[in-house]
């Protein structure tokens, strides 16, 4: 056995080593098959002989057990968001007010990595634990998931007890090898690589983290004492002793220009990078000026991320195709000469309304300023006029819809064209993909190709058809395996006992949303009893409107509708209410009855998760801030919803206000 626990202490020593060669310092000396071969041997061994396994085992990094759930844990001291500089006045602000403190000065440049802000607690060496920021305060336990992140020891050489923070990113190949396969999946791709790398670390499988290979850069320490450092220079250097991935890009410069040269070359290098950064962080080098220097209440005083301007690039329009939403409105958008815009290849960009073209003179065949709204959506800025040519084309919408022929109209008061013709190919598909969605009825794995080829085939015309699929049915589409086949009708027969706010939002009822379905189906508990009901019923009932009540009633009156309930109804589709009634709720005292707004970003739980839970104790949740609001809830980035709040002198609690009444009110 004594010969079992040596070859055991081997393999970690060779694969800890050889992990650290590839994802730490880019340089491997072994291929994957020689890492492979040794990670099997040690699996093997620990199957075999479990007590040979330990708490940082190389095997850890292919992730354990799913968790149900994880666990909120308050840092040591907190995690806080840097201030932002958006252009050179800002930083030379920033200087200026530096040297008018502490005199001469020396910055320390950083990359700002575009990922997921972590803290790692070791313990005499060892990796024992990691938060997610959170709200700065209080941050997620994802320790798990973060032990899949091969550039993150599992346990380092001295047996130092010490906290280090950084960004867990996703690598630009790891996201084009998710979303491809995810494509292959008909699922929906991330929007980008911060997205995905949020997105895995908050899986509650740690296998599934594993699989999507991220990395990290560590950037600063919470405690130097344990460190032999007097400059952040100095303390990212010892990370790097220690075995730690930092960005070897990042350079100590004297003057403010000096800081305005390293973002112009960063600013044109960062698209050479394999990941994605958002911006330059720049502190003050001296751990000493940064102690005398302190912080705010929000971030510290020394330091200042200067954020990048969304990008702007100019290419051709091709042409203007023509979407149809499932309410009928006709969107145009623009088909590009393909461009890589802030990351990504861009081919197609939103063009809104054809009001808009015309009030840009946009036209076919310009040269045209393309940006990414917030880094994600892509839109048409404008045309470049001196480069237009003689043959570009003025754009004008057609008369009839491209997928029906039905005429088109434009609604009083609307700016958009709609087709209104309710047997509408395009509309019917995004229809039933909207009915399939996850705020709908959720039925996993029906994605939008699979719904097109559905529909081509003639095995579902109406959102009933979907409760009538069989296996026979499915067998002939492409890319549809017995095991995909099972997995996606036990999602459809899972769906069939969703409560009836889900089947009403799903059916696309004009005006209908999300919170409104809610109210609508907790008041009349069935669908028997919603064909009953009047408009006048309907405006009684807080937050509904007569426009709102007009198309629910139009649309329940409609003998094809009710034909389509009872096809549902043939299936066992639920047709009740299965929440809690407001109306049976003792709630709390605190909350009950009172009018609440949430507004900016929550941290510690999803504006979802917070609105059921203020419904739970008797209160309104509603949208807008009006003089009768009790309370808004405001987090990170409120704007203005707590502008209004303010004027109208509403309370207002702040993510950890709120938190903290939770856990007294559920001791």
């Amino acid at each position: 056995m004594a010969d079992l626990q040596s070859r055991v202490n081997d393999l970690h020593d060779l694969l800890n080593q050889y992990s650290y060669e590839y994802y730490v310092q880019d340089n491997p000396s072994v291929p994957d098959s020689e890492y492979d071969k040794l990670l099997h041997e040690l699996i093997d061994i620990e199957t075999t002989h479990p007590e040979y396994r330990t708490e940082d085992s190389p095997t850890v990094r292919v992730g354990g057990s799913a968790q149900s759930t994880f666990e909120k844990v308050q840092h040591d001291t907190p995690m806080l968001s840097l201030g932002n500089a958006f252009n050179e006045e800002d930083l030379r602000k920033f200087d200026q007010r530096i040297r008018d403190n502490i005199g001469d000065v020396e910055y320390m440049c950083e990359l700002k990595i575009d990922g997921l802000a972590v803290s790692l607690k070791y313990e005499n060496g060892r990796f024992v634990q990691g938060l997610t920021r959170g709200d700065g305060t209080t941050g997620e336990d994802i320790t798990e998931n973060l032990k899949t992140i091969h550039a993150i020891p599992l346990k380092i050489n001295e047996p130092r007890t010490f906290e280090v923070r950084g960004e867990a990113y996703m690598p630009r190949k790891s996201f084009f090898n998710l979303n491809e396969a995810k494509a292959e999946n008909d699922e929906q791709p991330f929007a980008n690589p911060r997205n995905a790398a949020a997105g895995s670390l908050r899986q509650l499988d740690s296998k599934l983290a594993a699989k999507r290979k991220l990395s990290v850069f560590l950037y600063s320490v919470n405690d130097f004492t344990q460190f032999n450092a007097d400059t952040q220079s100095e303390a990212l250097d010892e990370l790097d002793q220690l075995g730690f991935k930092t960005n070897q890009a990042r350079q100590r410069v004297q003057t403010i220009d000096e800081v305005l040269a390293y973002i112009e070359k960063w600013t044109e290098q960062r698209e050479d990078l394999p990941y994605d950064i958002d911006g330059i962080v720049i502190k003050v080098n001296a751990l000493e000026q940064q102690e005398a220097l302190g912080f705010t209440q929000k971030s510290p005083r020394w330091a200042i991320a200067y954020k990048f301007p969304a990008e702007e690039v100019i290419t051709e329009l091709l042409d203007i195709e023509l979407s149809i939403g499932r309410t009928g409105v006709v969107t145009p958008t623009a088909i590009l000469e393909p461009v890589k815009v802030a990351g990504t290849t861009v081919s197609r960009a939103s063009l809104h309304n054809e009001d808009l073209i015309h009030e840009k003179d946009i036209r076919i065949g310009d040269s045209v300023v393309i940006k990414k709204a917030g880094d994600i959506i892509p839109e048409v800025i404008k045309s470049v006029l001196d480069r237009r040519p003689e043959n570009a084309e003025q754009y004008h919408m057609p008369t009839h819809c491209p997928s029906c022929d039905h005429e088109l109209v434009r609604i009083e008061g609307e700016v958009a064209l709609r087709c209104i013709n309710p047997k509408c190919q395009a509309q019917l598909v995004e229809g039933l993909i909207h009915f399939v969605s996850r705020q709908a009825m959720n039925i996993d794995g029906l994605g939008t190709k699979i719904i097109q080829q559905l529909y081509e085939n003639e095995l579902i015309k109406d959102v009933a058809d979907i409760f009538y699929l069989t296996k026979e049915d499915l067998e002939p589409l492409d890319r549809m395996g017995e095991k995909k086949i099972d997995n996606l009708l036990k999602a459809i027969e899972l769906a069939k006992s969703n409560s009836l706010e889900q089947l009403l939002f799903g059916l696309g009822i004009r005006h209908l949303g999300v919170k409104a379905s809610q109210v609508i189906a907790e008041k009349y508990s069935t669908m028997d009893k919603l064909f009953d009901v009047t408009e006048e019923d309907l405006v009684t009932i807080h937050d509904i409107g007569h426009k709102l009540a007009q198309s629910v009633v139009t649309y329940l009156e409609n003998e094809d509708i009710r034909a389509l309930i009872e096809k549902l109804k043939v299936k066992n589709v639920n047709m009740t209410y299965k929440g809690v009634k407001t109306s049976e709720l003792e709630g709390h005292p605190e909350f009950k009855d009172k009018t609440i707004v949430l507004t900016g970003k929550l941290y510690q739980m999803t504006r979802n998760e917070a609105s059921k839970w203020l419904a739970l104790q008797g209160a309104k949740v509603t949208n807008s801030v009006t003089k009768s609001t009790d309370l808004v809830i405001a987090g990170e980035d409120a704007g203005s919803k707590l502008t209004k709040a303010e004027k109208f002198g509403t309370v207002v609690w702040s993510e950890e206000d709120f938190v903290q009444k939770q856990k007294e009110i559920e001791g």
